[in-house]
């Protein structure tokens, strides 16, 4: 499917400095921590409250998938209004889908043109042929899932091993953030590293220096922002979209929660903003 070379890195990159942003927000829709019942009334008011500080959402299908149909209904009610309020900021599908050929090209319809995502997570344990039909889609951004945000991430991702005599042994995350490069016809991949590796996030953002990175683990899962923007920015401060879920939506489980969300996307915003300018990277 043809596209203009580095198209979604363009989109990303515009959306970045008209909102003057790498923030990103998880809608993670959680039952059990919502002050609402009503999913898409929840993710409304979040959305409403925080796209201009934002350059992406990022709703993880797991939450809706487990909520059913009414679920599902929910996340494409959810997509429409931020096409609606917010049309430039992105939508990134976080599935991290991966499977033989013929299943990965149902994935990636899927993803891009029924639930019309900017962007997949998706997982390359199937090599390059398991991952081509999203790389099919050139205007759209593939987020390979690198070196995730778990503490048991090291079992596999961190094992040493090399392609031939010429490739020296690296960790797999490192294959696959090599590998990532020579697939990159199109502009459109970016990798997914966690901030509560950053060791390893500064690793793959010098393999990778011009590759979009979406970082996850702030927050919560207590990985350091100065380290994350620091590490995983590029040499112009730029392609980075720091994820954060919980910490944003639940930063009040109150009726008041939108307000709360939006203070907190505005400090973390400010925050990653302030270390931009320490690092000589303003907007």
């Amino acid at each position: 499917m043809s596209a203009i070379s580095g198209a979604f890195q363009h989109r990303l990159n515009s959306i970045s400095e008209q909102n003057e942003s790498l923030l990103c927000i998880g809608l993670d829709p959680d039952p059990t921590l919502m002050p609402i019942r009503d999913v898409f009334a929840f993710n409304r008011e979040i959305v409403d409250a925080t796209y201009d500080q934002v350059c992406a959402y990022k709703p993880n299908l797991a939450f809706y998938e487990a909520m059913g149909i009414p679920g599902l209904k929910a996340l494409e009610k959810t997509i429409e209004h931020i096409r609606k309020v917010a049309p430039n900021v992105l939508i990134l599908g976080d599935g991290k889908r991966g499977d033989v050929g013929n299943t990965s090209e149902a994935y990636a319809k899927a993803l891009f043109e029924v639930w019309g995502f900017d962007a997949a997570t998706v997982n390359v344990y199937g090599g390059r042929d398991a991952t081509q039909p999203f790389l099919d889609y050139g205007d759209r951004g593939v987020f390979i899932w690198c070196r995730s945000s778990n503490s048991g991430a090291g079992e596999f991702q961190g094992i040493p091993f090399g392609f031939s005599e010429k490739n020296k042994s690296r960790p797999l995350y490192e294959q696959v953030a090599i590998r990532a490069v020579a697939w990159n016809e199109a502009k459109n991949i970016g990798l997914v590293v966690g901030a509560t590796y950053p060791a390893e996030l500064l690793k793959v953002r010098k393999l990778c220096p011009e590759m979009p990175i979406l970082i996850p683990g702030i927050g919560s899962q207590e990985g350091s922002l100065v380290q994350a923007v620091c590490a995983g920015t590029d040499n112009s401060g730029r392609r980075a979209i720091i994820s954060v879920s919980r910490g944003v939506l639940y930063a009040s489980k109150t009726l008041g929660f939108a307000d709360s969300a939006r203070a907190e996307a505005i400090k973390l915003r400010l925050a990653i903003s302030r270390i931009l300018e320490e690092e000589g990277w303003g907007w």
